[in-house]
């Protein structure tokens, strides 16, 4: 069964509609900018940071919600919420489809970290009495159960979380599920609102967060940029999307996983490879015999630390062998930030939203790409895609070897 997209929705660092992520992506405006104010929980005025930079949503208005929703949600479901509810909008899923046959899967690795996060300050500093919404608001699964009762959805209903990987593995899942039948369709992506003063601490003490800003595959990258957000997509068969004349922004063609079974924070080419090979191996489920010679843009992980993006090359060039050097690549963490679990989603909606225009984002803030790395980075500029090559891969690498890989393609008759 071949697999549509057909509704999205975003909360994103550079627009909270699909629209105002689609402009800014293409004009290249980045949402990554300087830490405003100081951080709930910290001792002085001092954040005590290395870096000073972060992609943060702005302008994010929860009013819309439900009382009871806003008191038994944190930031991060909140995004996945609203951009559900978006994706459901656009494509008008529960008007075809009966929700006891639907799935959403979600991806989100930190919970509600600032729900945890106030509460454990108010406990060991006053030993205050913790609110019962606290379980609630920590919850990673939160977003999945919100989504599932505020559309009547009691088809399966599930978050993974697998790090930097989460939304890029729900959407795969969902993808899997829709093709086999076992769910008539799903709304799938990943949220992530992680940019508390504790969590900052802690990457900050991984001395892996640039202090100058996320530029992957740049020759002078030095690290990347934290970020936070939401992505929303709903899949359903093809053969039904066209038959009731809905929008089809791509299709899901494969996917791939793997683990690298090698360092919990040190990546592995051998692993990220085998992912992609998966993702290519799955499209021939989708009528494509050579994935390799149909690939016309990767949208890399690529985080801009020295270490992902040169082990993020040696795999694609692993995986497409001699097609390698010709593949666009690009990576939207220059725009967008790291979201953590959001972040697979948030790439995949760029990938489509890339399929669907024809036209490849550029990756912001690099003039001089590493000669090392031996690959067609884009930048400067968008790109128009080359018909000849519609296929498109969506990578996600996450810590502890966890590599997810989705397969999209521009709709070919």
């Amino acid at each position: 069964m071949r697999v549509a997209v057909t509704g999205l929705g975003c909360v994103t660092p550079i627009g909270n509609t699909v629209e105002a992520f689609r402009d800014a992506m293409y004009a290249g405006q980045s949402g990554i900018a300087r830490l405003e104010g100081n951080f709930r929980g910290a001792l002085s005025e001092d954040p005590g940071l290395r870096f000073n930079r972060v992609a943060r949503v702005r302008d994010f208005d929860p009013a819309s919600l439900a009382a009871s929703v806003l008191m038994s949600s944190d930031r991060s479901a909140q995004f996945g919420i609203v951009a559900a509810q978006q994706a459901v909008l656009e494509s008008d899923v529960f008007r075809r489809y009966d929700p006891a046959n639907v799935a959403v899967i979600t991806g989100c690795a930190c919970g509600g970290r600032a729900a945890d996060e106030d509460a454990s300050r108010e406990l060991y500093t006053r030993n205050a009495r913790v609110p019962p919404t606290v379980i609630l608001r920590t919850m990673a699964s939160s977003a999945a159960s919100h989504i599932a009762t505020i559309h009547g959805v009691t088809g399966p209903v599930l978050n993974l979380s697998t790090a930097c990987a989460s939304g890029t593995h729900a959407i795969g899942m969902a993808f899997q599920m829709v093709r086999s039948g076992m769910a008539s369709a799903a709304l799938a992506g990943g949220n992530e609102a992680p940019l508390t003063f504790g969590f900052l601490r802690a990457w900050d003490s991984m001395r892996v967060v640039s202090p100058t800003g996320c530029r992957p595959f740049s020759a002078d990258r030095d690290g990347m940029t934290l970020g936070e957000g939401a992505a929303m997509l709903v899949l359903e068969p093809l053969e039904n999307a066209l038959a009731r004349g809905v929008r089809v922004y791509a299709e899901v063609v494969g996917f791939g996983m793997s683990a690298d079974a090698h360092h919990v924070t040190q990546p592995q080419a051998a692993g990220a490879a085998l992912a992609m090979e998966r993702a290519l191996l799955d499209t021939q489920q989708a009528g494509i015999e050579d994935g390799k010679s149909e690939i016309g843009y990767i949208n890399a992980h690529g985080t801009g630390t020295l270490a992902n993006d040169g082990i993020e090359a040696e795999a694609i060039h692993r995986a497409l062998g001699k097609a390698a050097i010709r593949v666009p690549v690009g990576s939207t963490k220059s725009l967008t930030g790291h979201g953590i679990g959001a972040a697979g989603a948030i790439e995949a909606l760029a990938t489509v939203l890339a399929l669907h225009e024809g036209r490849l984002p550029h990756t912001a803030g690099v003039t001089n790409v590493d000669p090392a790395l031996n690959l067609d980075v884009l930048v400067e500029e968008p790109r128009p895609m080359s018909l000849q090559h519609p296929m498109a891969l969506s990578n996600s690498l996450a810590f502890g070897g966890l590599n997810a890989v989705v397969a999209f393609r521009r709709l070919v008759p």
